[in-house]
């Protein structure tokens, strides 16, 4: 039995087997065959449980973001099944006698590069498809899952790190927990682990040759790793367990409660989610809306940019499924943290400070209309709240109105139908708390942001694990800032809502109901402890 210690993100227990993430290298070995006919039918497996796989995820697509999003895997299903990239991987099988994933790599490459010289852009943008469903196929051949691909059961994931892409892209239902070597309790890991609601350790320095593979508990209330637990520990923890099971049954009793304090305060309880996948939980859990939607996953998922109608079938799913609730969209929030290749933003020193979020929209108005455009044609479906990040100016709030107000011009000047949408601005710089009173005449709600005021108010890199010990959001500069925030806004009958990971801390829940706020915008798996230290509240 070894236990190792690491910094826990999300509390819970979790007892399953470990699943070593491992990135790509994207090495592919060369070696001599003497079997041409064995080494074709093991190439012809291959490609069989390959197309299996991108069924698989064409018909998760299909539930998950609709026809438009899925459509890319029956796209690489026909690519695969092409006769030209077929006959160059067998031929160089047979001339040259080599094996079958050297054979796929030479022949994606060739094939990329000719698609890459073309000059239309269509076939430009198969060169990356080319490589994706080679990838898959000799990730396949090599005996791995392929990508996406999803264990036969249940584990925990344990990594290095994980980058925002990557979270996306993982099967929810088959993970237990995560445990990392590196990253912050702030990162995107973390913040994904409490969407799902399940236990997560950083800071862990695992073996990764003992790991993979071994028995494991993650405790995630006392931050531990144990791996291969004896008989009584692991009898401990199952009993640990099943008492936590117990709380949890018991918080259900909460559901379909309405949301008041003893005395008659409503506070409204919304869930944060970065898509569609999200959505059970949100409804699970009784969430009365969606109080930050973040909307740069769609982004994040694509090889190039989202097009209208691909963002408006997210959108317009998430406000049927919500049936009238509000759905409250955070427009674009790439920089800093979140990369995306395709929008070739420059290496910046200080990139939290940096060209990112609203910064970019208003830079490239091109891609903030085509977002603005599929965010009115949704509200037509449900109720919508469109909220701006990152705002330290009235102007830029008055630029971002005659932009949206040009697009429903458009919309309407088409003969397209919108809905009634509610315009809010994130409150997460000390420049929007300061002029907040100014602010709240512009806008219908704020949203405050806690994670990145806390960051730009203590000067504090929030993914910065070195500063973690003096990363403080209960900070009395942060708690005046809410205050400060609350008190300008419902001068000018604006509502205000915390979108950030403070609105789950059940320890200053009161303290914000006591403030004024009239929000928490939290992970679906927080409402119902939030709904129940409220309704007993006085």
């Amino acid at each position: 039995m070894n236990s190792l210690t690491g910094k826990t993100v999300f509390a819970g227990i979790a007892i399953g087997r470990i699943k070593l993430h491992k990135k790509e290298t994207g090495v592919v070995r060369r070696y001599k065959i003497s079997d041409i006919p064995t080494e074709l039918k093991r190439l012809e497996t291959a490609l069989d449980k390959t197309d299996g796989e991108l069924e698989a995820l064409y018909n998760k697509a299909l539930s998950e973001v609709g026809e438009s999003g899925a459509d890319i895997f029956d796209v690489h299903r026909m690519m695969l099944k092409d006769q030209d990239y077929l006959d160059s991987i067998n031929n160089i099988i047979s001339g040259e006698k080599v094996n079958a994933e050297f054979a796929v790599a030479v022949t994606a490459d060739n094939f990329a590069k000719m698609f890459s010289s073309m000059e239309d852009e269509y076939f430009k943008a198969r060169a990356a498809d080319i490589k994706d469903i080679s990838e898959r196929l000799i990730s396949v051949l090599k005996g791995g899952a392929g990508a996406d691909e999803a264990s036969s059961e249940p584990v925990i994931l344990a990594a290095e790190d994980l980058s925002p892409s990557e979270t996306v892209q993982l099967d929810k239902s088959k993970i237990l927990a995560f445990v990392t070597k590196y990253g912050s309790s702030n990162s995107h890991t973390a913040i994904l682990a409490r969407t799902m609601n399940i236990p997560a350790l950083i800071g862990v320095d695992f073996d990764e040759e003992q790991t993979d593979g071994a028995q494991a508990i993650v405790d995630g209330i006392k931050g531990k790793l144990i791996i291969d637990p004896d008989g009584e520990t692991l009898e401990k923890y199952k009993k640990l367990k099943q008492e936590e099971e117990e709380k949890a049954r018991l918080l259900l009793e909460m559901k379909g409660k309405e949301t008041v304090t003893k005395s008659g305060r409503k506070i409204r309880l919304y869930s944060n989610i970065g898509g569609t996948g999200d959505l059970p939980a949100v409804l699970e859990n009784d969430a009365e809306g969606i109080g930050l939607f973040r909307s740069e996953f769609l982004y994040l998922e694509k090889d190039n940019y989202p097009t209208e109608e691909e963002q408006f079938d997210v959108y317009k799913t998430v406000v049927q499924a919500m049936a009238g609730k509000l759905v409250i969209i955070r427009t674009l929030d790439i920089g800093a943290d979140k990369q995306i290749g395709y929008f070739d933003l420059e290496k910046e020193d200080n990139p939290a400070m940096g060209y990112r979020a609203i910064r970019i929209c208003l830079d490239r108005p091109e891609i903030f209309k085509t977002q603005l455009r599929a965010l009115y044609r949704a509200s037509a479906y449900g109720n919508i709240g469109i909220m701006f990040p990152m705002i330290i100016s009235v102007d830029e709030v008055k630029k971002i109105k005659e932009i949206a107000e040009s697009v429903r011009a458009g919309l309407k000047a088409d003969g397209i139908s919108i809905g009634s949408v509610e315009l809010g601005v994130m409150i997460e710089t000390p420049a929007a708390v300061m002029i907040s009173d100014d602010l709240a005449k512009e806008v219908d709600f704020f949203s405050i942001g806690t994670n990145d005021l806390t960051q730009y108010t203590l000067a504090i890199d929030r993914q910065n694990r070195r500063l973690d010990n003096i990363y403080d959001p209960h900070h009395p500069a942060i708690l005046k800032m809410i205050k400060t925030v609350v008190d300008n806004a419902h001068k000018h009958d604006t509502w205000v809502g915390i979108c950030g990971e403070l609105g789950a801390d059940l320890s200053l829940t009161e303290t914000f109901v006591k403030m004024g706020i009239d929000e928490l915008s939290v992970s679906p798996n927080f409402i119902l402890p939030l709904r129940k230290t409220i309704i007993n509240m006085q």
